[in-house]
């Protein structure tokens, strides 16, 4: 008779010498997981569990979290408008398209439903994440109108628990523990507000049209109807900002846009005024950085960003907010925030506080500027075989100092991640998990078939610079549907955007038109 202890050895390729008393109790034991919110990193978290070989966790509690009443995270509607300082479950608007190509946010092998325009609305999205789920049967894992508020590790560097409060439907309190506990809460929540000099005295005045001057961060916009006859100034220039400036130009008297930075706004803002930073406000004026100012904006939308909180790690003393750190202290190695960047993260993953064991706290999807799910996936795997075996990661001591490499050598190249968070500014998206997916093949934690887990196709996406303008062009013919005849696997999707990318090039290179690269990739 072969016992679950000897097929589990086999699966995670130990000999005998190698199995350890320690380590086998880590192998045998039940483990609790806890994962909190169902978005697509969530529920990339609970399948990539979920797939694990039956013999490894079939003892497992593993439970998913999530405060809303479905999955989809920042795709799940709001559908009650809630005013400041309340802040909405989600920043999704109405008029909401992605801005980069379907295919490159799909998880592996799950491609969008034929008929899917390759830059839909929102609501394809909201209906992907739940088709995902409901294939994978992960809906009887998820505990739904489940808020956590409280995560605590009791215990010390090497063994514990995590004490976990949720508060459900009912407004009940509960408390539940776990040994794992998977951070998938989103990017998107806590708005990063800004303030300048004079703004209090400004908001006071009455504006030209006799209304009260506003300031509103971009998590509250739902409908550029709102700005009808304003001059609206939004500050910022990403996506959100560049979307909020094409939807209100139309209805506004005028639309600002203030950036720090060159901007190249898309087909559709023509009328929009580019404008500096601003510097400061007057009782009646908003002043910028070049010593211009402007008299007639009566609201201000601010397309600032988002903060990195998790309100409920913080509540148990897990993670420590410090908006002024600039650099990591291997000495304490204190979980910190300064509200743009987490650290001390393992390739940011794995909590490297000494107050719990490596793969007791784990982060998914923090890294931004890259497509979510096939990184959610990626990610989710590292976390995983961490659990599954903890042995394969070096000593906390030599992640702190792989960390403190990589943190030097953004640095060198201009994107200190204590400002730039975790943006994949300094690395390839598709280099980053590529190297995680690696580094578990080279343990033998998952077979080598000796594929990059990016494929091919994925890559090929960063290089067309032409194909959100082309299939604009085809929107504006009334071609989708033919274009999107037959497109059903991530072959076909490929081939779509190979042949969408060439016919726009060579019609802007017959005509002359000046290049552009719009592509964008994550957020």
């Amino acid at each position: 008779m072969v016992s679950i202890l000897q097929v589990v050895r086999f699966v995670l390729g130990f000999t005998s010498a190698q199995w350890s008393p320690g380590l086998q109790s880590q192998h045998d034991a039940s483990k609790s997981i806890a994962i909190i919110g169902a978005g697509s990193a969530g529920l990339a978290s609970l399948k990539t569990l979920l797939d694990l070989p039956p013999e490894i966790r079939e003892s497992w509690d593993i439970v998913l979290y999530e405060q809303r009443e479905d999955v989809a995270g920042v795709w799940l509607p709001d559908p009650h408008p809630v005013q400041p300082p309340k802040i909405p479950f989600s920043p999704l608007y109405p008029l909401l398209h992605t801005n980069t190509p379907v295919p490159s946010m799909t998880y592996p092998s799950f491609p969008f439903p034929p008929g899917t325009p390759l830059y839909p609305s929102h609501e394809h999205i909201r209906a992907y994440h739940s088709r995902y789920a409901s294939h994978h049967n992960l809906l009887p894992h998820i505990k739904f109108h489940h808020t956590v508020i409280r995560a605590e590790w009791v215990g010390d560097g090497q063994d514990g628990l995590w004490n976990i409060t949720v508060s459900d439907r009912a407004n009940r309190t509960h408390i539940s523990t776990a040994n794992h506990l998977i951070v998938a809460s989103g990017n998107h929540h806590i708005p990063r507000t800004l303030s300048w000099p004079g703004q209090k005295e400004w908001l006071k005045g009455i504006s030209a049209r006799g209304d009260r001057r506003e300031i509103t961060h971009s998590v509250y916009y739902r409908s550029p109807v709102k700005y009808t006859g304003r001059v609206l100034l939004i500050i910022g220039s990403a996506a959100s900002a560049q979307d909020a400036a094409v939807q209100t130009v139309n209805y506004t008297q005028r639309t600002y846009l203030s950036a720090r930075h060159e901007v190249i706004l898309p087909p559709g803002s023509d009328e929009v005024v580019v404008v500096p930073d601003v510097s400061h406000f007057t009782p009646n004026s908003v002043v910028f950085v070049d010593g211009t100012e402007l008299s007639d904006i009566d609201s201000v939308l601010l397309a600032t960003g988002y903060v990195q909180r998790k309100p409920f790690l913080e509540a148990g003393g897990v993670i420590t907010v410090d908006p002024q750190t600039t650099s990591n202290s291997s000495s304490s190695g204190t979980l910190t925030t300064n509200l743009r960047y987490i650290f001390p993260l393992h390739r940011h993953i794995l909590s490297l506080s000494p107050e719990h064991p490596t793969n007791a706290l784990a982060f998914i999807g923090l890294p931004t500027r890259i497509a979510n799910c096939p990184s959610d996936i990626a990610q989710s795997l590292f976390v995983a075989h961490a659990i599954v075996n903890p042995s394969i990661l070096p000593d906390r001591k030599e992640l702190l100092k792989d960390l403190t490499q990589r943190e030097e050598q953004q640095r060198r190249h201009g994107y200190d991640p204590y400002t730039f968070g975790h943006a994949m500014l300094d690395e390839s998206p598709s280099d980053y998990q590529d190297s995680l997916v690696k580094f578990l093949k080279e343990k033998g934690a998952m077979p080598d078939d000796g594929k990059p887990y990016v494929e091919r196709w994925r890559r090929d996406i960063f290089s067309y610079a032409y194909l959100k303008r082309g299939w604009k062009r085809i929107e504006t013919l009334g071609e989708v549907g033919k274009w999107l005849e037959g497109v059903e696997t991530e072959e076909n999707w490929s081939e779509l955007m190979s042949r969408v990318n060439s016919w726009q090039q060579q019609y802007e290179e017959e005509r002359g038109i000046p290049f552009v690269h719009d592509l964008v990739i994550g957020g």
